[in-house]
């Protein structure tokens, strides 16, 4: 019997990577739902071909339009929903089974929960959601029993690496130590004092990953890293001193686990996203993914360095927003959020990213997480505050 899928966030990098592997295998996959922000001319071609039963845009304007268009193609079928509710309801769906979490940043948070709640397959692409959310998140899901696989090369080659068995947020108690991998971004070797005039198309020019542009920047800050250092202290369950952020440019080794015995296993392979996604798709089992199969005499060889916190302020304020606790994780999150977009605006410099998040970190004590109203709440102070100090730079 199909398994029926929900893919949040249809139109973008790693929504249009799923529906490549889901095509590749059209006898254990039915696409029941696409969701999108504005893409919706992207969205109409990936309705013709995959004929979901709902498709829901946020932009309000193109989803009016949207079912004419879709009529005129030829495709009755296809319900149009619009709104963030939209969203949630498609999640929760009982034909869903699982659902491709991959709305990049915090508008993802609730349909992601929805799903968890629902006791959905939740392949956990959104990093933003579990940063934001946390130990509530990580509860849902044993609450509702849920099978949560991280999409995050990283985080899926430590979930390869771990026990047989394993389920995401427990601890495997023979791992002492998580070894988490970084490209280092464009501007790993790039002379310090030239940081200051980086232009947002330099900062998404990724030498290793096809990614989008707010993801891309977070690279090059290594925000992305301090993002999936928070995720797997979650959803590992592993305290920040035991996990080690190492940068390996060649991006093959994708994360590796230390355990008490000496051993240290890694996951390998090329740097594309199929593969994470076709482990989480088929999970137990393992199916075709499209990529090619990896060249080690091409690679040639295999480099590994410590982070520089002065290169990547943004990963100690990571570091520091998780030893912290309760909402600090959101407010860091929220501050990265407006930093980045007033940085691909032209209204901000690369190297304010980090001051802006810093001074709203200590804008907030770190209190306890202890309701989705709460974490919202603090998101949006934490907002307000990033705004209110870019807007007085000079």
């Amino acid at each position: 019997m199909k398994k029926g899928i929900c893919i949040l966030g249809s139109t973008g990098s790693i929504g249009v990577s799923t529906l490549d592997v889901v095509a590749r295998h059209p006898d254990q996959y039915r696409v029941v739902a696409l969701t999108a922000n504005k893409n919706g001319d992207l969205l109409l071609e990936q309705c013709l071909q995959h004929r979901p039963d709902y498709a829901v845009l946020l932009d309000t304007a193109q989803a009016q339009d949207f079912p004419a268009r879709l009529q005129a193609a030829g495709l009755t079928s296809t319900q149009v929903l619009s709104g963030t509710e939209a969203l949630q309801k498609v999640a929760v769906l009982p034909e869903v089974d699982a659902v491709m979490a991959a709305i990049v940043g915090a508008a993802g948070l609730l349909p992601t929960l929805a799903a968890a709640e629902a006791g959905k397959h939740v392949l956990l692409a959104n990093k933003e959601a579990l940063v934001m959310s946390g130990p509530l998140f990580m509860q849902a899901v044993a609450r509702a029993n849920a099978t949560l696989l991280p999409i995050d090369s990283e985080h899926n080659a430590i979930f390869q690496c771990m026990p047989a068995n394993y389920r995401a947020g427990s601890r495997a108690k023979a791992a002492r130590r998580i070894l988490l991998t970084a490209s280092g971004g464009p501007f790993l070797n790039t002379p310090l004092d030239q940081l200051h005039d980086v232009t947002p198309d330099q900062a998404c020019a990724h030498p290793k990953w096809d990614m989008g542009r707010k993801i891309s920047v977070d690279s090059a800050t290594m925000m992305n890293k301090g993002l999936e250092l928070i995720e797997a202290c979650l959803l590992f369950n592993m305290a920040p001193d035991d996990i080690q952020v190492v940068i390996h440019p060649q991006s093959i080794i994708h994360s590796l686990v230390d355990y008490v015995d000496g051993t240290v296993l890694a996951q390998m392979g090329n740097p594309d996203m199929r593969v994470p996604i076709a482990h989480a798709l088929a999970w137990p089992e393992r199916f075709e993914s499209g990529v090619a199969p990896l060249d080690l005499f091409a690679v040639g060889q295999l480099n590994f360095m410590a982070p520089d916190f002065a290169r990547f302020p943004c990963l100690r304020l990571a570091y520091q927003a998780i030893r912290a606790g309760g909402i600090m994780p959101a407010v860091l999150n929220a501050a990265n959020e407006i930093a980045v977009e007033w940085f691909l605006d032209g209204r901000l410099r690369f190297t304010q990213i980090p001051a802006v998040i810093e001074h709203t970190m200590q804008q907030f004590t770190a209190d306890a997480a202890d309701s989705i109203d709460h974490i919202l709440q603090a998101d949006a102070a934490a907002r307000r505050q990033a705004r209110d100090y870019i807007e007085q730079l000079p």
